[in-house]
């Protein structure tokens, strides 16, 4: 089994050596690991993000462990040249098109979440969110106007197979935990939310132990801190889908909590914690490992078919939080690397 490990920028390379100390201390048969440049890293290195070898050595592996990329040396480069565009490449490039995002309340994080304690203690859900598609991927450009004004353009659309396929997943995986599927739009205002909501509808006749229900994405992201505890899973585009798991991210404490994977149709994923670079506070040793970790335990559930090891590195963070393993980020004073030995610790 093939891990490639891309740290990227910023606290990348510091979490990724985190997860990787956690991950040999499992010490599973047949795991290993190659390394390679992604980001900025690999601009500054070798003048493009995502080189012709980082992205051989993804398609060859069997899961890929991602830290975060971003560089504001790079914000100034082409488009296609900065950093984010790695991670955008890489998910078209390897059609890793399902992207799941768990927020859970860790019982031992209520009073870190800005919401009531009551109500955070309540979250327990998976935002599926589809990756390929919408505006991120859609004809963009700049132009002018007839007045010659300046006039950005980035046009939203979906297939009905893209909406299908994603639907697919989010029911499947409603399936697997309390049979509640909530589909998030906007389709009052636009056509492309209206052929996402009937094809979300088609697709539900084949899931009828699946409870379906629809939101626009406004109520939702309302809902989301009014009364978290009623979403099992929501399936969403990939726009409203990138707001709602950050959002959900600050309803469980930290965003240093949480963990996604972006899966192909084959269950190969790419695993990352959803903080970002954090170029603010790289080299300090004050980021949180934590979602890195737990992207590592969903790359051995999803990826390498390794559900036990997922399992005692889930149960290593909760006994690690329940300690009082707590970065700047949770209110506590732990450095990257002290919160890495309490989930060893834990194990």
């Amino acid at each position: 089994m093939l891990v490639a490990l891309l740290p990227g920028d910023g606290i990348g390379p510091e979490v990724i050596t985190q997860a990787r100390r956690v991950l040999d201390a499992l010490a599973i048969d047949g795991l290993t690991y190659e390394e390679a440049l992604v980001g900025g890293a690999a601009y500054k290195a070798v003048g493009h993000p995502l080189p012709p070898e980082t992205l051989d050595l993804a398609r060859r592996a069997d899961a890929i462990l991602f830290g975060a990329v971003g560089d504001p040396d790079c914000d100034a480069l082409e488009r296609h040249l900065r950093p984010e565009q790695a991670i955008l490449g890489l998910r078209k490039e390897l059609t890793l098109f399902a992207n799941l995002r768990p927020a859970k309340m860790f019982p031992e994080l209520a009073d870190a979440s800005t919401l009531r304690p009551e109500i955070a203690a309540a979250i327990d859900l998976m935002i599926v969110r589809e990756l390929n598609g919408d505006v991120y991927f859609g004809e963009k450009g700049m132009r002018k106007t007839a007045e010659g004004q300046r006039q950005g353009y980035d046009v939203m659309s979906y297939s009905e197979s893209e909406v299908r396929r994603i639907a697919h997943v989010a029911f499947r995986t409603a399936q697997a935990r309390r049979g509640k599927l909530c589909s998030v739009d906007k389709a009052n205002v636009l056509e492309t939310s209206q052929l996402w909501r009937d094809v979300v509808i088609e697709t539900a006749a084949e899931y009828p132990d699946v409870s379906l229900t629809h939101m626009y994405v406004d109520n939702a992201a309302m809902q989301l801190v009014r009364d978290p505890g009623q979403f099992d899973v929501i399936v969403t585009g990939n726009l409203f889908g990138d707001i709602l798991s950050d959002q959900a991210s600050m309803c469980v404490g930290s965003i240093g909590m949480l963990a996604s994977a972006s899966l192909d149709s084959d269950g190969k994923g790419l695993y990352e914690p959803i903080h970002g670079s954090a170029p603010d506070i790289a080299g300090q040793s004050k980021a949180n490992p934590l979602a890195t970790v737990l992207s590592a335990a969903m790359m051995l559930r999803y990826s390498l078919g390794l559900p036990a090891q997922a399992d005692r590195i889930e149960a290593a963070v909760a006994k690690a939080l329940a300690g009082g393993a707590r970065g700047a980020d949770l209110g506590g004073s732990m450095s990257t690397v002290e919160i890495g030995d309490a989930v060893l610790a834990a194990l």
